[in-house]
C-alpha cells in the first residue's frame, strides 16, 4: 500500500511510522519544517483524567507507548509523572468530577476524588478554601514534545518513510468518490490512502477532498515564570477547571503558566497568527495562577512566553476515521494531539490497512457525528 500523510507534526509522524511498520510505503508532506505547527508550541501534557471514555482510552493506549518510548525509540523524552490535579470551584464542576472518577477507574486510571484539604497535600501552596473538590492521578504528567518528535522522526527515517519538508499539498485527488493521491507544488503523488494530519490546516486539507471539517484554529498562550516561592519539581500539573488557569513545574523552580481567559475566542490564521505572548494576557495569567496557589506572589518574574494554535472541533473531540474511501482524518484534537499521538498513529494504520480500528473504539469520533447531532462532551479542557 502507498500512503501519503499530510502534516509533519507528531500526529502525522506517528501515523507515518505506524503505517510503515506494517509494510506501507509512506510519504509525508509537510508545508514547513517537521513539527513547526502545533507540536513545537505544545507544553507536552500527558493525562488520562478526561470526562469521556473515548478520550480516557486514547490516553491509556498512548501512555502504554509513552512509558516505553525510550526503550522503543531510543530517545529520552524527559517523561515526568508528578500527576495532574484538577480543581473545581463550582458545584456543577465538582459533581462532574465525582462522576468521572469511577469511569476512569474502570479503565485502569488510578484517579481519586479529593476534598480540598487533601488537594493541598498534593500542592502545598494551594488556596484550598477556594475549591469544592479535586481529582488527582499519579500516572499523569508531561514530556518534552521536541524530543518526542525527534524520536518519531528518527524512527520514520529508519523505516524508510519519505519525509518531504517545505512541500505543501495543494490538492487532494479524488476519483469516483475515493482519494487517490495528492498534488504538491512540484508533482502529483499517487496513493491508496491519504491521511489528513494537518493540525490547524486540517479544514483546508479536508476541503481539497470536498469535505467540510468543523476544525477551527484557536490561539492559546503560555509563559515561563520564576515564581516566588519556587514550584517544586514534584508538584502536579494543576488545573482550575472553572477559571481555565493551569500551571506545571519546570526545572529549577520555574513554572509554565497558561489558560484562556477572554470571553471571545476568534478563529486564528495558521499562516499569520501572532506567535509571541501578549503582555496583558501574561498579567492575567499570573493573577489567575496566584488565585490558585501562593507560588505566584508579587515578585514572580516572567522569563518568556509564546502562542500556538489548538485545532478545535465543536465538541472538543478529534475527528478520527475514514471520512471517504481512501481518506483518513486524524484532526481536531483540541489541544490533546500531542498526548494522544501514539495511539492515534496506530489507529490510523488500522483504519488504512484493516478497515477498522481495534486499539480503541473510535466509532464515536467520525465526521458524521456533527450531522447526526451526536456530539460528545469533554468537560476537562484547559
Amino acid at each position: 500500500m502507498d500512503a501519503v500523510v499530510v502534516g509533519g507534526g507528531i500526529v502525522g509522524l506517528a501515523s507515518a511510522h505506524a503505517l510503515a511498520e506494517r509494510g506501507a510505503s509512506v510519504t509525508v508532506c509537510e508545508r514547513r519544517a517537521v513539527g513547526s505547527g502545533s507540536t513545537e508550541r505544545s507544553i507536552g501534557g500527558i493525562r488520562a483524567q478526561f470526562s469521556t471514555p473515548v478520550n480516557v482510552e486514547l490516553s491509556t493506549a498512548s501512555m502504554a507507548i509513552w512509558e516505553r518510548f525510550e526503550e522503543r525509540f531510543g530517545v529520552d523524552i524527559a517523561y515526568r509523572r508528578p500527576g495532574y490535579l484538577l480543581l473545581a470551584r463550582e458545584a456543577e464542576t465538582a459533581d462532574a468530577l465525582r462522576e468521572q472518577v469511577p469511569m476512569q477507574n474502570e479503565r485502569g486510571v488510578p484517579s481519586e476524588l479529593l476534598a480540598p484539604g487533601e488537594a493541598r497535600e498534593r500542592c502545598p501552596e494551594l488556596d484550598a478554601d477556594r475549591y469544592l473538590a479535586a481529582t488527582y492521578s499519579p500516572t499523569d504528567g508531561f514530556a518534552d514534545p521536541h524530543l518526542a518528535l525527534q524520536g518519531y522522526a528518527e524512527a520514520c527515517r529508519a523505516a524508510e518513510v519519505d519525509v518531504r519538508t517545505h512541500t505543501p499539498v495543494t490538492d487532494v485527488r479524488v476519483t469516483d468518490g475515493a482519494a487517490v493521491g495528492v498534488e504538491t507544488d512540484g508533482e502529483g503523488i499517487d496513493a491508496d490512502v491519504v491521511v489528513n494530519a494537518a493540525g490547524p490546516w486540517a479544514r483546508r486539507v479536508g476541503a481539497m477532498a470536498g469535505l467540510d471539517l468543523p476544525v477551527v484554529p484557536r490561539r492559546r498562550q503560555v509563559l515561563v515564570a520564576d515564581p516566588d516561592p519556587p514550584v517544586p519539581e514534584d508538584a502536579p500539573l494543576t488545573v482550575d477547571l472553572d477559571s481555565g488557569s493551569y500551571f506545571r513545574p519546570e526545572r529549577d523552580g520555574a513554572a509554565l503558566v497558561g489558560g484562556h481567559f477572554a470571553a471571545d475566542d476568534p478563529e486564528g490564521d495558521p499562516d499569520g497568527y501572532a506567535r509571541s505572548m501578549d503582555l496583558e494576557w501574561a498579567a492575567t495569567a499570573l493573577e489567575r495562577a496566584a488565585e490558585t496557589a501562593s507560588y505566584f506572589g508579587p515578585s514572580t518574574r516572567v522569563q518568556r512566553g509564546w502562542a500556538g494554535l489548538y485545532a478545535v472541533t465543536p465538541d472538543w473531540h478529534p475527528i478520527v476515521g475514514e471520512t471517504l474511501p481512501g481518506f483518513v482524518n486524524a484532526v481536531g484534537f483540541s489541544g490533546h494531539g500531542f498526548q494522544h499521538a501514539p495511539a492515534t498513529g496506530r489507529i490510523v494504520a488500522e483504519l488504512a490497512l484493516d478497515g477498522t480500528a481495534s486499539l480503541v473504539d473510535v466509532s464515536a469520533l467520525g465526521r458524521d457525528r456533527f450531522d447526526r447531532g451526536a456530539l460528545l462532551t469533554e468537560r476537562n479542557v484547559a
